[in-house]
């Protein structure tokens, strides 16, 4: 990794996590960095919460971080989800829009030429058993390499309370 690279990671790094470790709902957030910058089909991260609550209801979402030169507008990925008392759902595909389709244009914030971006991949979600979770993802693009993605990461919060 050059000096530039790595210098604008932890820059980032430093951001979100001041931004983020004020959050009173947040209950787990985890991002894997890819080797090289590259996501390879046989790499399935996998992140492991704990859930006390069950009574609450939880927002999950999916955390990317690509490279400028990330060779397609959106990422397929499928998530499977497992926890105490085993599956829970079916496997999903998600679509995530990472750039504009028409305009090219990333979505979520950069710096240089490094974006990240946070969607909400699980809406409204809720976990009948308290216990450990693993929620483990899969590309499921066309091709088994993927450069210009640099990290992918689970966010989970509960859900706040509208007034």
């Amino acid at each position: 990794m050059n000096q530039r690279v790595a210098f604008r990671w932890a820059v980032a790094v430093g951001l979100l996590g001041g931004l983020t470790a004020c959050d009173p709902n947040r209950v787990f957030e985890e991002n894997i960095d890819f080797a090289k910058y590259s996501w390879d089909v046989q790499q399935r991260p996998a992140f492991t919460f704990a859930i006390q609550d069950t009574a609450a209801r939880y927002d999950v979402y999916f955390n990317v971080r690509h490279a400028a030169d990330y060779g397609f507008y959106n990422l397929y990925v499928k998530h499977t989800l497992v926890g105490p008392a085993g599956p829970v759902g079916r496997p999903l595909l998600h679509q995530m829009l990472l750039l504009d389709p028409k305009t090219g244009e990333p979505k979520g914030s950069g710096t240089g030429d490094i974006y990240d971006i946070q969607l909400l991949a699980l809406p409204n979600q809720r976990f009948a058993k308290a216990g450990s979770y693993t929620l483990t993802l899969e590309q499921y693009m066309r091709q088994a390499q993927l450069p210009g993605l640099m990290a992918i990461g689970v966010r989970v919060a509960k859900r706040a309370n509208k007034k």
